[in-house]
């Protein structure tokens, strides 16, 4: 595998962000390094085009130099941290598991930057789970943060420590403060997936209902591989910062069912039922966000639509199940 002066380590590395990274990373000449507990389970996971450009190292969390040891080995010059737990109604089961994974793992990576070489530039993938009960909208970085999940609680720690290093150590750290972003590499876990998914398995005759909550409910979708080309940027930029990623505009989960139906041929109202027992009471306040500052200062902007994105991750899932069927 040829070797590059820029070295990018990506943590989650097999998850959805991961991937797209690991795309761009590639296209850009870097030596790509993927952290994994089990390198011999992880590859099959990497899509190929992706695989053959990854180099997989074992990496166990729960060691007590197992931060600075990985740092000192690989020597990279990028760190992208995608490892989490997600989000959803069983975070509550295990918070303190997510509160190691999603925010003291950050503290450690930081620690070991600042220990190995405080050269390494830090991209922490953020949420906007951190604004949680707002009482504003948009979100932009300046929002009071009110996390009301151990999820959102978690990177909050995370990104409270991030904003330490980088004043009190000089990193350069930087969160990305993401907004939700889907794609045809969404887990099966999420709404989006959920609903492309079975309209495709309806549209290749599959006999399936699917049970939504309030399809009043909206939300702030982007498109990932757009999301992470802003992280790139953040790390390339000449100064460490924090940037809400967000489309600025929302869609309901109702209009999410019909341009994913529509793309099948089908109408979502003969397939859709909604049980309103099933979801949480819609926000007060909008959860969108202000990227203004990305865009100004990173000269970045989401390139791909909701409707071009939804209609790509139905192709996606026809496809799939087609190929599965042979």
């Amino acid at each position: 595998m040829p070797r590059s002066d820029r070295v990018a380590l990506i943590t989650g590395v097999t998850g959805q962000d991961g991937q797209f990274m690991s795309q761009l990373l590639h296209s850009q000449n870097y030596r790509v390094l993927g952290t994994t507990r089990d390198v011999a389970s992880a590859a099959p996971k990497l899509r190929p085009g992706i695989r053959e450009h990854v180099e997989l190292v074992a990496f166990d969390a729960s060691g007590p130099d197992a931060f600075v040891d990985c740092i000192a080995k690989h020597r990279p010059t990028e760190i992208y941290n995608f490892a989490a737990r997600s989000s959803g109604a069983r975070m509550f089961e295990d918070p303190v598991a997510i509160a190691m994974i999603n925010g003291v793992a950050v503290a450690r990576w930081l620690e070991a930057i600042r220990q190995v070489d405080p050269s390494i530039r830090f991209c922490q993938a953020s949420s906007s789970e951190l604004f949680g009960d707002t009482t504003e909208s948009p979100q932009s970085e300046s929002t009071p943060f009110r996390p009301r999940s151990p999820y959102g609680a978690a990177k909050l720690y995370a990104h409270n420590m991030l904003g330490l290093y980088r004043k009190h150590h000089g990193l350069f750290a930087c969160s990305a403060l993401l907004y939700n972003h889907e794609s045809e590499h969404r887990g099966f876990e999420f709404v989006t997936r959920k609903v492309t998914a079975a309209a495709a398995a309806i549209a290749l005759g599959g006999d399936v209902e699917l049970v939504l909550g309030d399809l009043r409910a909206r939300r702030d979708w982007g498109y990932a591989g757009d999301y992470v080309r802003a992280m790139w940027l953040m790390l390339q930029s000449h100064a460490a910062d924090d940037y809400v990623l967000s489309t600025g505009i929302t869609h309901s989960i109702k209009q999410l069912c019909e341009i994913a139906f529509a793309r099948a041929g089908l109408k979502y109202e003969n397939h859709v039922r909604e049980n309103l027992s099933d979801s949480r009471p819609l926000e007060s306040v909008l959860l969108t966000g202000d990227s203004s500052k990305a865009r100004e200062r990173l000269n970045w902007a989401p390139q791909t639509s909701f409707k071009t994105m939804i209609e790509a991750m139905v192709d996606a899932d026809i496809a799939r199940l087609r190929a599965n069927s042979n």
